[in-house]
């Protein structure tokens, strides 16, 4: 239940003063409390088995929880079957969750052989986050002033069976939990995220009110894996990750290419309709390029160390901005350019943690579509209301059309961000205005924005609900003013220019990962490596069906003509499972009725079509960036 706001165990003695609200198991806040219940049963399953084992942490995270062990030898599979027993056992017994406050010096006697849970001690009360505070995850043992330890009470001795620093709340007890769990996988983690520290065992797990519930969950996980764009990438031909080169830098094999060229060829025509100008800019900078834009203090632990280089401090760059501050200041300008609008590809470095690089969603080295919008503070909510009608075009363009917006504010008691309060009010106001007037959905992320001014992020939904957060616009008076950038104005005084960021896929190699797995590998045929393939019945009617391809191709489609020595049906299975959208087939009624027949990703037909209204459908799907899956998209 929450009690005057505040989360607590139905245990909780209440008044009739407060302000008692319940807390439903299938609420977020709910499943929550029972993953986090859950992992405490991981934890005392784990150390029933293992006596010797030391307790990390175990929050709860999206669908699930985890908890941190530090272990002699590392998790098997046996060891989780072993651990699945042991867990619905202790679930079976009803155990109950038993809250009890204690001092620093009581915590510490009773935890005095769990090392890990007296260095957590030591930071109750610092929420700071990094060195010398705790994070979120942490703050499920120890956030706030009081520490309390939650003792697992058999329901039938009334001993306690187990114990654990926590701050709670918990399910009134284990029987709660129910049958909807399940273990899922073992990973390695450095202790509070550092690689100084430790590395520990982290076994996941997830948790639902329902059997029914976690059947659902883990058949999206099957869906997942099997769309799941690093596994396509192989299959596909389209990217790789050579060890070679490092971790999470992708190369584009030539299928790939092609898809990210034609990203790039849209999202540069269209950035050019929009009025943008083309501008470029190199790879590295000197340090007082960061250094006034105000990037160095915030984001230097995840940039690529400094080269030196003639008594001057180079680095990568990890964002585009501040480069193009430059161009803006390169010379004098007047009210009467603005908006005026830069718009470049430009390739950014941050050293991600290995422990979180994965695939193309998140890469060390990515491609951006920046776009930067310098205008008078009155042309600020129109600029705004233009770039977020492009993104949302742009999204739908490329098959992503269920979105809502999230906008993204500071902090207040934080020193991170930089400005007013004036500032940021005005800032903020011109976004949330912006954004309910699109009447899509809008979400508060209070405390996200970037130290520079507050942002407005598109989160799209993919085509099996996952939310992806894509096209981002942010509003930014920091970094015009460490740059001294103005313009004139009309009545001949000088004034600063509102700045605002824009990136409509946000990056290239992210945006190409997230369409991966949207379309299983099933490209729109304007996307498509290859949109035609012909395939002869044999190879007499190859010379006809070439001809047909060539004259395609005249036209812009990219073709292939399968003259392998494969049988028919082995060279038709082989492009559906390459996810060709267009086969191409020729026989003998074709070639003396000067026609063609079609077949589809989903085996369906269409047969005896003319040259010339082959030729039209064809071109009429790229041009509509259709979908074509089955004969209906194309002849319906």
């Amino acid at each position: 239940m929450r009690v005057n706001g505040e989360l607590k165990d139905l245990a909780t003695t209440v008044t009739d003063t407060d302000v008692v609200e319940p807390v439903t198991i299938d609420s977020p806040d709910g499943l929550a409390i029972l993953r986090h219940s859950t992992a405490h049963v991981l934890a005392q399953a784990v150390q029933k088995l293992n006596p010797e084992a030391k307790l990390g942490i175990g929050p709860p995270v999206t669908d699930g929880f985890y908890y941190d062990f530090d272990v002699v030898e590392p998790f098997t599979p046996e060891d989780l079957k072993a651990l699945d027993k042991e867990m619905a056992r202790i679930i079976r017994s009803g155990q109950r969750f038993v809250r009890r406050v204690v001092s620093d010096d009581e915590g510490r006697a009773e935890l005095a052989g769990e090392p890990y849970k007296l260095e957590l001690i030591g930071l109750k009360g610092k929420t700071t986050g990094g060195e010398g505070g705790q994070d979120d995850n942490e703050s499920v043992e120890v956030g706030g002033t009081e520490l309390t330890i939650y003792d697992n009470v058999d329901p039938k001795s009334g001993e306690v069976a187990w114990k654990d620093l926590c701050r709670g709340p918990h399910l009134p007890n284990t029987r709660m939990i129910g049958n909807g769990w399940a273990l899922m996988r073992v990973a390695a983690a450095y202790w509070r995220g550092s690689e100084k520290n430790p590395q520990l065992q982290r076994i996941y797990g997830t948790a639902w009110p329902t059997k029914d519930e976690l059947r659902a969950y883990q058949h999206r996980l099957e869906e997942a894996a099997r769309r799941d764009h690093r596994k396509l990438g192989i299959e596909l031909d389209l990217f790789s990750f050579p060890d070679e080169i490092g971790s999470g830098l992708p190369v584009f094999h030539p299928k790939g290419g092609v898809i990210k060229r034609e990203m790039e060829d849209y999202v540069r025509r269209r950035h050019i309709e929009e009025g943008f100008q083309y501008v470029s800019t190199p790879h590295i900078t000197k340090a007082h390029v960061f250094e006034l834009s105000g990037h160095l203090p915030y984001y230097k632990d995840t940039m690529f160390p400094p080269m030196e280089l003639e008594n001057s401090e180079y680095y990568l760059k990890a964002m585009n901005c501040p480069m193009q501050n430059l161009i803006f200041r390169s010379r004098g300008r007047s009210y009467r350019e603005l908006p005026l609008r830069f718009f470049e590809f430009g390739t950014v470095y941050r050293y991600e943690k290995s422990g979180v690089v994965q695939g193309l969603t998140r890469v060390r080295g990515l491609t951006q579509d920046d776009s930067h919008s310098y205008v008078t503070p009155e042309q600020a909510p129109a600029e705004i209301k233009h770039l977020l009608d492009f993104v949302l075009g742009l999204l739908r363009d490329f098959g992503l059309d269920d979105y809502y917006l999230e906008l993204s504010t500071r902090d207040a008691d934080s020193d991170k961000f930089k400005g007013t309060d004036e500032q940021w009010q005005v800032a903020t106001d011109v976004l949330r205005e912006v954004a309910e007037a699109s009447g899509l959905e809008l979400v508060l992320d209070p405390g996200g924005a970037a130290f520079y001014g507050p942002k407005i992020s598109v989160q799209a939904r993919d085509a099996i609900g996952r939310t992806w957060q894509m096209s981002t616009i942010q509003y930014d008076f920091n970094q015009p003013e460490g740059f001294g950038l103005e313009y004139t104005a009309a009545d001949g005084t000088h004034q600063r220019p509102v700045m605002i960021h824009s990136a409509k896929f946000g990056s290239i190699e992210r945006f190409f990962g997230v369409l991966t797995e949207h379309y299983a590998g099933a490209f729109p045929v304007w996307l498509a490596p290859v949109q035609v393939v012909g395939i002869p019945v044999a190879d007499e009617f190859a010379p006809y069906l070439g001809g047909i391809l060539t004259q395609l191709a005249g036209s812009g489609v990219r073709t292939e003509l399968d003259t392998s020595d494969d049988r028919m049906q082995k060279k038709i299975r082989t492009h559906t499972t390459q996810k060709v959208p267009i086969q191409l087939i020729a026989g003998e009624n074709d070639r003396s009725g000067e026609t063609v027949s079609f077949r589809f990703r989903d085996g369906t037909q269409e047969n005896g079509v003319t040259i010339a209204e082959a030729e039209r459908r064809i071109l009429d799907a790229i041009a509509d960036r259709r979908q074509v899956t089955t004969r209906d998209d194309l002849f319906a």
